[in-house]
């Protein structure tokens, strides 16, 4: 069973340059500039935080930031774009220096459950029942701060919140074991998808699989794919590409290893993504080197790197694959992949 693919990015992918190191090198672009990017390099998607689709929501009502979401949700249909999903961007904000969902001040839990549902309400507005959570402070500093037990309940308690408060949505758990806290509490694909057992709605909590974040837990990420695929659970990825166990780079899809590459986009299309309705999202960042006007070649680039690659692994002779496997020749069948790569 082929998979179909259709792609999509985030507005912080077209970006000014800056990193944890340096400032910003290139010109800031509008948010209506980034989306009329998207048709020309074959983008459908877009993905967003919620405050990419209303800035400043603090300040604002829960009536204003839907009026407002309805807006944006306008622009997209002008451009002939969708939303594929809205996750709340809470780690910016004062309230949640120790989490939200497991911060040790009940104001804060209690901020980071009523940001939530905010973000709940732009996603309906904007078209989209899917809500991600990048757990990006939900973890400690020392250990000895938190209740590995409390914390886990907290984060199954606020699923549950958002799952009861809108009936239609499903949670994405985007899963990453490190960066910006030492350790987060839900550090893999197998956590995530275990956190929806704590909920009276499991069969609304799946998971969005980063290559870089299987990479930063020394994990395969086509595996932990197959994983997830296999609990059916796998409804959205973020490709890219990582230069060993370092910060999260972000970089072209392929880049760095290709046949690492090959893997995910293989165990995807044999697997059906897509034909339910799931994005291929790629999380990739433009190099800090880029001169304006050249500064969307790494998305246009990753996009072409899978198609590319999605073209080799149709290629393959799956029943000369399966008669290697069947005669245990691994060796075979490693050059067989490795010659149809370099070929193509």
């Amino acid at each position: 069973m082929q998979g179909t693919f259709r792609f999509s990015f985030g507005p912080w992918n077209i970006h000014e340059g800056a990193d944890p190191f340096g400032p910003e090198v290139r010109r800031s672009i509008s948010f209506n500039e980034k989306l009329a990017a998207y048709k020309k390099m074959g983008f459908d998607g877009v993905q967003f935080h919620d405050d990419d689709a209303v800035p400043n929501l603090n300040d604002k009502s829960a009536s204003e930031i839907i009026k407002e979401a309805g807006q944006v949700k306008k622009t997209l249909d002008e451009h002939g774009l969708v939303a594929e999903f809205v996750a709340p961007r809470m780690w910016f904000d004062p309230h949640t220096i120790d989490g939200g969902y497991t911060n040790n001040c009940a104001d804060c839990r209690k901020y980071a459950i009523e940001r939530s549902k905010r973000t709940i309400d732009i996603a309906k507005a904007l078209g989209t029942r899917n809500i991600v959570l990048w757990l990006a402070r939900e973890g400690t500093y020392i250990r000895e701060s938190k209740d590995p037990v409390l914390a886990t309940q907290r984060i199954a308690d606020a699923l549950q919140t958002m799952l009861d408060y809108d009936q239609d949505i499903r949670v994405m758990i985007e899963a990453k074991p490190n960066e910006p806290m030492d350790h987060t509490y839900i550090p893999t694909i197998g956590h995530a998808i275990a956190m929806g057992l704590l909920t009276n709605a499991p069969a609304r909590v799946g998971c969005l699989i980063e290559t870089a974040h299987a990479l930063l837990a020394n994990l395969s990420p086509s595996d932990e794919m197959g994983f997830a695929l296999a609990h059916k659970k796998l409804w959205s990825v973020h490709l890219n590409d990582q230069n060993s166990l370092k910060f999260d780079q972000d970089l072209t899809f392929g880049a760095v290893d290709p046949r690492r590459a090959l893997n995910q986009v293989r165990v995807l299309d044999q697997h059906g993504f897509g034909n339910d309705g799931e994005w291929v999202g790629l999380d990739v960042k433009v190099m800090r080197t880029q001169k304006e006007g050249a500064d969307l070649k790494h998305l246009d680039y990753s996009r072409k790197v899978f198609l590319r690659l999605l073209a080799i692994s149709r290629s393959l002779d799956e029943a000369k694959i399966a008669k290697l496997v069947a005669a245990s020749d691994y060796e075979e069948l490693n050059w067989y992949i490795l010659d149809a790569m370099l070929k193509g």
